[in-house]
């Protein structure tokens, strides 16, 4: 093996005769090198928004949602308590949800209830002003909690009433008549997510259900675990215990569309600009291949000397991937620093109308950066062979003939 490291190195060192070859190879270098530090930026920059996004949601969203197969949940204490118990379950609350319509002195807009406790909401709810739903409590009041962009809609601010009206009403004399309840508007919250700050509202548990006539009835339970990757198999083992009556969803079931999107996105840019390492291995078969022609009589002398064709092979295998090595660690070192560069000065700005985040967020995997280097590593490789191959198939005497 040293034999094949010895010629390989001087080959990679030596000056060639054609300029236009040591040309072939820096461009080599420089084509894997860029490949690998836009694979490493763009991969980084993408899991930046998958994490941003993940816990913008995650923050209002609890990790795990139980409800019953069909209508309330009138005996749901046992059910929590056993929740609580569960392995992995960092806290879990009743809630009541309803879908509502939300008014003002100067407009209107339908929108989503949630009806929480506000002693324990935060445990769950991290985005919820809890302090603001506890405080209109106190006062005897019936607080409501509103997206910034709800109440931007409505023109509500803090201290103003609104008036929640449900389909969920009464039949009276003169027929169907709505749920209506005045609130007051003691917080308002933002979870940076338009889907939520547009259309959620918070109010009491209490409160919600006197409005819904569910009596001490909840719509289900929301459950935190320590754990958010592993929100699935709790849900599942909770499945187990509580039997069929009941149906649990974890966070990525409920936003399987949002996150199968992104990982496609990943993927495809992924592929995408693999691509440029692909351009770049072609550079170094070309290469390759003009070496092979120029040292044509070095091969034939080697082979006259002992120099097996598997011995051949390996040396210009290793002065390809010497080449592409090279490339892909300077790439890595590059992508890298620029990685750290946009973490650390925000200088590229993103349109607040446009992107829910106002700079480019980075998150670098160590496990993306990895599977960036072998498949880098991999193209280089597969690029060698053909070259390789045509010099272990030279005839050395026919290489001194006519060479």
């Amino acid at each position: 093996m040293y034999f094949e490291w010895f010629i390989g190195g001087r080959y990679l060192r030596a000056r060639q005769k054609h300029a236009f070859i040591s040309l072939i190879n820096v461009l080599s270098i420089a084509g894997v090198a860029v490949g690998v530090m836009a694979l490493i930026v763009v991969i980084a920059v993408m899991a930046g928004f998958e994490e941003d996004l993940k816990s913008r949601i995650l923050g209002v969203e609890s990790h795990v949602i139980l409800t019953p197969s069909r209508g309330s949940m009138h005996e749901y204490r046992p059910v929590l308590r056993l929740v609580e118990s569960e392995g992995g379950v960092e806290a879990a609350i009743p809630y009541v949800k309803t879908q509502v319509m939300i008014r003002s002195a100067s407009g209107a807009s339908g929108g989503i209830v949630r009806g929480v406790d506000p002693e324990s909401a935060q445990r769950v709810i991290l985005k919820l002003d809890a302090a603001a739903l506890a405080a209109g409590a106190r006062s005897n009041g019936s607080p409501i909690v509103l997206g910034n962009e709800l109440a931007r809609h409505l023109g509500v601010s803090r201290g103003d009433s609104v008036y929640v009206i449900s389909p969920r009403g009464m039949i009276s004399p003169v027929g169907y008549v709505p749920s209506m309840k005045r609130f007051e508007v003691t917080g308002i919250f933002e979870s940076g997510m338009y889907e939520y700050d547009g259309t959620l509202a918070f109010v009491r548990i209490e409160d919600a259900q006197a409005m819904l006539r569910m009596s001490d009835a909840v719509t289900g339970i929301e459950i935190r675990v320590n754990d958010i990757y592993h929100a699935k198999a709790v849900a599942q083992s909770l499945a187990e215990k509580l039997g069929s009556g009941y149906r649990l969803l974890d966070w990525m079931q409920m936003n399987r569309n949002l996150f199968s999107a992104l990982k496609l996105e990943k993927t495809a840019m992924f592929v995408i600009l693999a691509l440029i390492v692909l351009v770049a291995a072609f550079n170094i078969a070309s290469a390759l291949i003009m070496m092979v022609m120029e040292k044509t009589k070095d091969i034939a002398i080697l082979k006259a000397m002992g120099a097996t064709n598997r011995s051949i092979r390996k040396i210009f295998v290793l002065k390809g991937m010497a080449v592409g090595v090279l490339g892909t660690g300077l790439g890595i070192c590059l992508g890298l620093l620029l990685c750290f560069f946009l973490k650390t000065y925000p200088i590229i700005q993103l349109p607040e109308q446009v992107f829910y985040v106002t700079t480019v967020p980075v998150q670098l995997e160590a496990l993306d950066v990895f599977w960036i280097a072998v498949a880098a590593v991999g193209i280089c490789f597969l690029s060698t062979l053909h070259p390789a191959g045509q010099a272990a198939k030279l005839d050395p005497v026919q290489a001194i003939r006519y060479g």
